[in-house]
């Protein structure tokens, strides 16, 4: 998955989204918030 970071920040979260199962928005934000450090 980190290489898929790299390449695409959108298509990481929307298979991480899956992968990881998150269940609200706050997992999305949490995830978003990782990306931008």
């Amino acid at each position: 998955m980190e290489e898929l970071k790299d390449i695409d920040k959108v298509a990481f979260i929307r298979f991480a989204s899956v992968y990881r199962q998150f269940k609200d928005i706050g997992e999305f934000q949490a995830q978003i918030e990782d990306l931008k450090d």
